[in-house]
């Protein structure tokens, strides 16, 4: 039996709180089973509802925004379950297991690592013109894309179970997640820079010594792809800064000259 759009809904509504009962023991197995509950209650008759749910009330863990596809999965195969009866060649446990790491650690590189930095520095851009708006337009960025996945992806693992797998390989969400990163580097760069050069013109100083950032920077890039730790990159740049602006007053005059 084909689930309804309107239970789809409530499974989906549901999702959004998916954390809520998190714990250390099941992580977000609960959350996933309170979100599955409505389809469940469709698929099979009452009295097979406490041997479901304790298949699912174990142990889940994957990132949030891609949780609606690994559901939307779930309650296809739960569905052919309940029609062809049990098949050994696909167990939902193993499947939930398999690829609730992979999800969580795509979502972890393109969402938290990549879509946040993007929206807060292209949010910072407003911020320092003074416009008021700067935390709605980061919240409207931030979550205008989780959003679209959190849709399209429920609906695509519900259409075909088991082969939304290939939904992540044929979509390159690794790549992505690659590419958002390098536009937040560029994005904060050209604020770095924004700054910099604003900071100068407001103390009448030349523009032109902010050029001279360019050099550690290729340094830094550099050794980063030699290699270099970036806990160490940071070490340096942090005792460069707090070097430049011990001797700020010095350099200040000197430009003055």
């Amino acid at each position: 039996m084909r689930l309804g759009w309107r239970t789809r809904l409530h499974v989906w509504l549901r999702l959004l709180f998916l954390q809520a009962s998190w714990s250390y023991q099941r992580m977000q197995g609960l959350g996933f089973l309170f979100a599955l509950m409505p389809g469940l209650r469709k698929i099979y008759p009452e009295e097979k509802m406490r041997e479901v749910s304790m298949r699912h009330v174990g142990y889940f863990n994957t990132h949030p925004y891609l949780a609606p596809l690994v559901a939307g999965a779930v309650l296809k195969l739960e569905e052919e379950r309940a029609i062809n009866g049990e098949d050994r060649s696909i167990d939902i446990d193993d499947f939930k297991e398999i690829v609730a790491a992979p999800y969580a650690a795509i979502g972890d590189a393109l969402f938290w690592g990549g879509l946040r930095p993007l929206a807060a520095g292209i949010a910072l851009f407003f911020a320092v013109k003074g416009i008021i708006w700067a935390p709605l337009i980061f919240l409207v960025l931030f979550n205008l894309l989780p959003l679209w996945f959190r849709i399209v992806f429920f609906e695509y693992g519900y259409r075909h179970g088991i082969g939304s797998v290939d939904y992540i390989q044929q979509h390159n969400l690794p790549d992505w997640a690659i590419r958002i990163k390098e536009a937040a580097v560029v994005i904060l760069g050209g604020l770095c820079a924004f700054l910099v050069f604003s900071h100068l013109v407001d103390h009448q100083l030349p523009s032109w010594p902010g050029l001279l950032t360019l050099l550690p920077m290729v340094l830094l890039g550099l050794g980063a792809r030699r290699g270099l730790s970036t806990l160490l990159l940071i070490f340096i740049t942090c005792a460069s800064i707090i070097i430049a602006g011990i001797f700020w007053v010095d350099v200040a005059s000197f430009l003055k000259l």
